[in-house]
């Protein structure tokens, strides 16, 4: 029995008769005789044309339609094509214009562009091998409901990740500041309301090794003991000598590992997220939602990351190019690198002239965080003429 619906979809189509004929869910079976399929088809199709004009639609006509309607009301792949694309669709969306908290289930990039670009996909499939009209009133309802769902489940995930969890409100948009450096304009994140230096990396990472100086050295320039002795090596309790991976490149970078820091500074307050298990490629954990927000949000999922105050942050690039300390090819010893950066050694060459400027940003970040005067800063730890004029300039060009 010929499928006539099949053939009027096919039409549309712009299909030749021939074509129709020999399509098999058309079910038209001509007699093996038969030279010109498609003709007798044509023939066939335009008798029936003829007789419904003379007649009214047969009684088989409307039975057709409830069948049809029967079938729309099942869940087809096209239909679960039409559900789940809007849904997927408004999840990215709100997930890439606000990372946290809505982007952390899942972040927008690559998760759920790749979910997202999966259901259209299917949807296009179905579209294109299902029969059946492409949009009917079924179909219409189904996108309504897969619209709602996706607005209900990401109202659901930004309140629950706020208010159960603690997670910042943090939109993708950013200002740019200065080498590297960029602010976003949310409330501040502070520990017993100081200011919090968050450092996220790993001690194999060539890139963080290079950039702890600059993390290090700022620092340092916060805690009480620099003004008796702004020399010292061991300023930052807990901080150590190291070196970066051998495997990676720029093998053997020096590095101050900063995992085990623990500042005093009444300042600022120091967190960290560093890998010290020296696997190659291997990223750090996160403690709590928002370390985790910060990251997923601006760090450009690489390493290092480094945050002040939840409003100036430096992700997606190195504060430090290790070759910058490797002179001749070599890398420097440990050792020289923190003497150098501590001392503030300006000679030509010496590690403090590739620090200096990234530990200035970060110092500069803080005390517009803090509140406090530059001068009153630099009075009280005792910062060198040259510190406490390039922070000063640097906090003015702050904006």
């Amino acid at each position: 029995m010929v499928d006539w619906d099949r053939v009027e979809e096919l039409r549309e189509k712009g299909w030749e008769w021939d074509r129709i004929a020999d399509d098999a869910k058309v079910g038209f079976h001509p007699d093996a005789a038969m030279v010109h399929p498609g003709r007798a088809l044509r023939t066939l199709y335009h008798h029936r044309r003829s007789r419904e004009a003379r007649q009214g639609p047969p009684v088989e006509k409307k039975v057709s339609k409830r069948a049809t309607d029967e079938l729309e009301q099942r869940w087809t792949l096209k239909r679960y094509g039409f559900l789940l694309t809007p849904v997927f669709g408004l999840w990215f969306l709100f997930a890439y214009l606000v990372p946290s908290p809505i982007g952390l289930v899942l972040p927008a990039i690559p998760w759920l562009a790749l979910a997202f670009a999966v259901v259209a996909f299917l949807l296009v499939f179905a579209l294109w091998r299902q029969s059946g009209p492409r949009w009917s009133k079924v179909l219409r309802g189904t996108v309504i409901s897969g619209v709602v769902l996706g607005l209900v489940f990401s109202a659901l995930i930004a309140v629950g990740g706020v208010a159960f969890f603690g997670c910042p409100f943090l939109p993708a948009t950013t200002t740019s500041q200065s080498d590297g450096w960029t602010s976003v304009g949310v409330a501040p994140w502070q520990q017993g309301g100081e200011p919090v230096v968050y450092f996220y990396g790993a001690t194999w990472c060539p890139y963080c090794s290079a950039s702890s100086w600059a993390v290090w050295a700022a620092l340092s320039n916060y805690e009480p003991g620099h003004k008796s002795n702004p020399s010292s090596t061991t300023l930052v309790p807990g901080a150590q000598l190291g070196s970066s991976s051998p495997n990676d490149v720029y093998p053997n970078t020096p590095e101050m590992v900063l995992a085990y820091v623990q500042t005093t500074s009444p300042t600022a307050v120091f967190q960290v997220s560093e890998d010290t298990s020296g696997v190659d490629g291997q990223f750090p954990g996160t403690a709590g939602c928002v370390q985790q927000a910060y990251v997923t949000a601006y760090s450009g999922n690489s390493i290092p990351f480094v945050v002040v105050n939840g409003q100036y942050v430096h992700g997606g690039s190195s504060l430090i190019n290790p070759s910058d300390l490797r002179p001749g090819g070599q890398p420097m010893a440990p050792s020289t690198v923190a003497a150098q950066v501590a001392g503030e050694d300006t000679a030509a060459g010496s590690a403090w002239l590739v620090v200096q400027g990234q530990t200035w940003w970060t110092m500069a970040f803080i005390a517009k965080a803090s509140g406090e005067p530059v001068t009153t800063l630099a009075s009280q730890y005792g910062w060198s003429t040259a510190t406490a004029s390039a922070v000063s300039a640097d906090v003015a060009a702050i904006h």
